[in-house]
């Protein structure tokens, strides 16, 4: 999954004066991603899922695709006029991250921002735009799946020997229902999302600027 909002910029080249050059990495319809974006979307994803900070060509491209699904569903966001997600929803999830991190202590958490080129203000409009993301999938996907009580069933069966496993004594059907249904339905959205998504793709022209990923 993702957008971000900073003013981190990558040192694409140089005038004869010094001043620091952007460039357009890749072009979609009427959106414009420039190498700025694609460097703050690696540092910011890095930092999130704990990877070595890497800004070489491949996960330049890898992040450049991730820019491309995020403008496709930001342009679906605003057609459908969804409500913003509220500020005190990443203030949270910065809070919990703050908590499980680094120790509740905020000196800790700008020392690792820092590493990674980053600043708060930019891991937050981050956390805000995922959390916008999500619940786009959620409203726009979820209203269309549907999982019997059949499949629920044959979920249990299929499972029994990883359950037993699990559990000193395997729980009763009735008891891991909501858990199992709530698995199947979630991965029936990512499924539907997914294909969406890559319908979506189909449809625009991409123009990746090869030498920006050089």
């Amino acid at each position: 999954m993702i957008r971000n909002l900073a003013l981190l910029t990558v040192l694409a080249g140089t005038t004869a004066t010094g001043a620091v050059i952007d460039r357009v990495a890749v072009v979609m319809g009427k959106h414009a991603i420039k190498l700025s974006d694609v460097d703050r979307d690696l540092r910011v994803t890095q930092f999130l899922n704990r990877e070595p900070l890497k800004l070489g060509s491949d996960a330049r491209r890898r992040a450049a695709d991730r820019l491309v699904d995020q403008s496709i569903i930001s342009d679906e966001i605003a057609n459908e006029a969804m409500a913003k997600p509220a500020g005190s929803d990443a203030e949270a999830m910065m809070e919990r991250l703050r908590r499980d991190r680094f120790g509740g202590s905020d000196a800790r958490l700008r020392q690792a921002l820092m590493a990674y080129g980053l600043t708060e203000d930019t891991l937050r409009a981050e956390l805000l735009w995922q959390i916008e993301v999500l619940r786009f999938i959620d409203q726009r996907f979820r209203p269309g799946v549907v999982v019997t009580d059949d499949e629920v069933r044959q979920y249990y069966d299929e499972h029994r020997s990883e359950l037993a496993r699990q559990y000193p004594q395997t729980p009763k059907l009735e008891e891991l229902e909501p858990k199992i249904r709530a698995s199947l339905e979630g991965e029936r959205i990512n499924q539907s999302f997914v294909q969406w998504l890559d319908r979506a793709r189909q449809r625009n022209r991409v123009e990746y600027r090869q030498g920006a990923f050089q």
